[in-house]
């Protein structure tokens, strides 16, 4: 006789076993991220729940959120079980904690040290496979007016212009002082030679307009490198 195997269904499982039951009854925090994913795919396939398929591709990111938000729509679609509308359902939520982190610091944060210039950055680029050229303009007492995007690029390099630099910074909310900001996809915080040149540069042109470079920060997913802290401005 052919063994034919019961489908699994999360309905058939002890109430408090359930995710969408379990958030209702101890609340979201009790959950695990393979729960949480589970919610948010709803279903798994004939032989496996969803918490089941939810594992298994937080598995393949080693249940790194951060490498799991890198993941495209194709690759997504590639476990069994996840079609285009779940996979758009993931990488939705994933884009809606990333602008969480970011709207953290819409409130005139206070940059006060490379470590505040690094969190108020950081959700933006570090999770990015491409360069991007950023700037975070400051008023007088070190509060964040904006952040702005000067450049994209490749994967080793973006080009910076400074005449756009501080065209932005004069333009689009006059600022006292700017914190300089790229990204290194290849995860290494150290400073190429270009990125000592183009620091030189622009902090000599800011003295020029009475606008203080006051750092620059290298960003990697595994941490920054500050110009500042390292006695390079």
């Amino acid at each position: 006789m052919k063994y034919s195997p019961t489908p699994l269904n999360i309905k058939s499982w002890a109430e408090d076993d359930r995710p969408r039951e379990k958030m209702l009854r101890r609340g979201k925090q009790n959950l695990s991220d393979a729960e949480l994913l589970a919610i948010l795919i709803g279903s798994g396939s004939r032989n496996e729940t969803a918490v089941g398929l939810s594992q298994r591709i937080l598995k393949s990111v080693e249940n790194n959120l951060n490498e799991l938000g890198k993941v495209s729509l194709a690759e997504l679609m590639r476990f069994k079980g996840i079609g285009e509308a779940k996979a758009i359902s993931i990488a939705a939520a994933l884009e809606l904690g990333r602008r969480r982190q970011l709207s953290k610091h819409i409130d005139r944060t206070q940059i006060l040290s490379s470590k505040d210039g690094y969190n108020c950055i950081a959700p933006i680029l570090m999770d990015l496979n491409h360069e991007e050229f950023w700037i975070i303009l400051l008023n007088r007492a070190n509060k964040v007016i904006s952040k702005e995007r000067i450049s994209a690029g490749g994967v080793s390099g973006t080009v910076v212009d400074a005449k756009i630099i501080f065209r932005k910074t004069l333009e689009v909310a006059p600022a006292s002082s700017i914190i300089l900001c790229h990204n290194h996809p290849s995860g290494n915080t150290r400073p190429s030679q270009a990125d000592i040149d183009i620091t030189k540069k622009l902090k000599k042109a800011g003295e020029t307009l009475d606008i203080l470079v006051l750092d620059h920060l290298i960003i990697t997913e595994n941490g920054y490198y500050s110009f500042a802290d390292e006695g390079q401005l």
